[in-house]
């Protein structure tokens, strides 16, 4: 019986210091956000036949936004952080056109996937749509994001490091998937990209560029060894299964970053796993991770559900599937953290 299996690539990355000399012919969609449009729209020359805001990540949304997509456009764009990317290759991929990406902040990994995160039926759920066919960096511009934004996409790299742990710890009870075994390789790969970005965060939430720079050459080192494994396993465990369960909470108003979920996910899973949570929360906090955006009441709610949550939406085996956690019990874990201070005092 023929098998197959696709090792996707990463999409071709032009490093500039000048937007404006990037040459687009083709007719042009636009995706992107005020802020984004606002820093970058003036240094750029492209032909735009339509131009929107992606207000959510819903699925429904998405389709609704591919579907409106006039014919004679002949590649999206999508210019800003994670959401203007994953609505880009989403729009792009249903339409059968290229995408072209112009990060202004490096806050997500998603810039570089094959990968979108759509919601659907109150979780995240990942539609393969391949990667962008360019990312344009320019590092003045990243650098010039604001310190709670600019960097963050650092927690990609961070969350291997309870990632790691979660997949071990599934390995253990042989619960990972056939297509998803451990493997020792991987994760001393994985573990050593972690490492690297202990060692920038300070410099990464300073702006400095040259720390810019390599937290991107990480980030894409992350996507590959994703890529050449066909999962996420070494980089997504319950720390990102905390984000996911948390994020229709904090759905008001503007909502939160993407990092400000995993960031304190993060700490949480560090914790269940009896880890020394002060060098993890300290490393997050120089990057320009926020960690005071969610409220202690959601957070211990979320907390009670995540057991059953993960189950329900078939995520990955991870320690939270073990959970049996009361109310008391989930106020000490979070003083463990230190997000119990976040209300009085945010970070």
């Amino acid at each position: 019986m023929a098998t197959r299996e696709t090792i996707w690539n990463l999409p071709r990355i032009e490093v500039t210091n000048d937007l404006g000399t990037l040459e687009e012919h083709r007719p042009a969609a636009v995706l992107t956000g005020n802020r984004a449009w606002n820093a970058v729209g003036s240094l750029l020359n492209l032909p735009i036949v339509v131009q929107a805001e992606p207000r959510t990540a819903d699925q429904s949304f998405l389709d609704s936004l591919a579907s409106g997509l006039p014919e004679h456009v002949e590649v999206v764009y999508g210019i800003g952080g994670g959401l203007a990317a994953d609505a880009a290759k989403y729009v792009a991929w249903k339409n059968n056109k290229p995408a072209v990406i112009i990060p202004t902040a490096l806050s997500v990994d998603g810039f570089f996937t094959s990968l979108v995160a759509v919601r659907k039926d109150g979780s995240v759920y990942y539609e393969t749509t391949g990667p962008a066919e360019k990312v344009y960096i320019d590092f003045d511009v990243v650098s010039s994001a604001p310190e709670h934004i600019r960097g963050t996409g650092i927690v990609e790299i961070l969350s291997m490091t309870t990632g790691l742990l979660d997949w071990k710890y599934a390995a253990d009870r042989r619960k990972n998937a056939p297509n998803e075994r451990y493997q020792l390789w991987a994760a001393q790969v994985a573990a050593s990209i972690a490492q690297q970005a202990y060692k920038i965060a300070d410099s990464v939430g300073q702006g400095s560029p040259d720390a810019l720079r390599k937290l991107l050459d990480l980030i894409c080192v992350e996507v590959q060894l994703t890529n050449q494994l066909g999962h996420n396993r070494p980089q997504e465990g319950s720390e990102q299964f905390f984000a996911y369960a948390i994020e229709p909470r904090t759905s008001h108003g503007e909502g939160v970053p993407y990092s400000d979920l995993v960031g304190p996910g993060i700490l949480i899973a560090a914790a269940l796993h009896d880890q020394n949570i002060a060098p993890i929360r300290d490393t997050l906090l120089s990057a320009g991770v926020r960690l005071g955006q969610l409220r202690r009441d959601d957070i211990v709610e979320t907390l009670q559900l995540l057991p059953d949550y993960v189950k329900q939406h078939n995520l990955p085996y991870s320690i939270v599937n073990d959970l049996d956690i009361n109310s008391e019990e989930a106020q000490q874990l979070i003083s463990r953290t230190g997000l119990d201070l976040t209300d009085k005092q945010p970070l």
